[in-house]
């Protein structure tokens, strides 16, 4: 069995140089979580930190996110100080890429962060956030008026609710939105991360979507969610009917992935249903030729 503590994958693949100095790269991407509604002890909830020179950029908050990013931070990656978590990007408001954004929002607080997050994602997220302050206002009163004094900042949250195009924007990085095809989502949003060092495209969940397709050109790397088409086939009915108009098959991101032919494919919020990392890239592979790994928790990747 896989144990994350003590086992930290590193995936360094060599590429051309980029960045400030010659072979150095300034943008890595973080596994922070892997998985799906299941509650698979190895796999925390799904999310994935884009971070560029010391900045981290999170992309989706699933329970877990917190303490994967302090055991990065302490293994991996010092950028990663959960205190510096002071961007967030949400898919859509799924409660598998929700439910730890509580623990965003408290924790790095009460561990010393002193401005507000600033958070972008579909129409629904400020709703969330505000009842997620409301419902934790006694704690919220207990530490800025008790003993502790904490700071008045640390627990807000800028909103900016937003359903495309260009989002975001800094010295080290360029964000932009896709609404993409999630069943019957109104609202569900791909991201493209345009560093110093290459485009890195995440999916978050998407059923086949001629708009990811257009969106992800050009892209370096391509962090997409996948399901075993060969463990589909064993699937009840009715799950059949969702992950169908949900979620991606390995024989339909394959296809994807040779229209696009990003330099690295990699599979996240991975539906297994029995599979194993080696069979689900098999599937893949059998109609695929390009790089492409199965991510785990905590799995450290470098622009090719």
């Amino acid at each position: 069995m896989r144990h994350w503590l003590f086992l930290l994958p590193v995936l360094m693949l060599v590429g051309g140089a980029h960045g400030e100095q010659a072979g150095v790269k300034r943008t890595r991407i973080v596994m922070l979580g892997t998985g799906t509604p299941n509650a698979d002890p190895n796999r925390s909830g799904p999310a994935v930190a884009v971070i560029v020179d010391d900045s981290p950029y999170l992309i989706d908050c699933g329970p877990g996110v917190v303490r994967r990013a302090a055991a990065a931070f302490a293994n991996l990656s010092p950028s990663l100080n959960v205190t510096k978590l002071s961007h967030i990007f949400v898919t859509h408001l799924h409660s598998d890429h929700t439910t730890g954004l509580a623990d965003f929002i408290f924790t790095p607080w009460v561990l010393g962060r002193s401005k507000p997050v600033q958070a972008y994602g579909p129409p629904g997220l400020k709703h969330m956030v505000d009842h997620l302050h409301l419902a934790y206002t006694e704690d919220i009163e207990m530490r800025t008026l008790g003993l502790e004094r904490a700071n008045r900042k640390g627990y807000l949250l800028d909103v900016h609710e937003i359903q495309g195009g260009e989002i975001y924007a800094d010295q080290r990085i360029t964000v932009h939105a896709q609404q993409v095809n999630h069943g019957s989502w109104k609202h569900a949003l791909a991201y493209k991360f345009q560093t110093p060092d290459g485009v890195i495209v995440i999916s978050g969940d998407t059923a086949p979507s001629p708009s990811l397709l257009e969106f992800a050109k050009g892209c370096d790397v391509l962090v997409h969610e996948v399901y075993s088409a060969k463990q589909f086939a064993r699937r009840p009915p009715r799950w059949q009917r969702y992950h169908a108009s949900y979620h991606t098959s390995t024989t339909q991101l394959a296809a994807i992935a040779g229209k696009l032919k990003p330099k690295l494919l990699v599979l996240y919020h991975q539906l297994f249903w029995g599979a194993s990392d080696e069979s689900l890239l098999a599937e893949v592979r059998a109609a695929y030729a390009g790089k492409v790994v199965s991510a785990n928790d905590l799995d450290v990747i470098t622009l090719p």
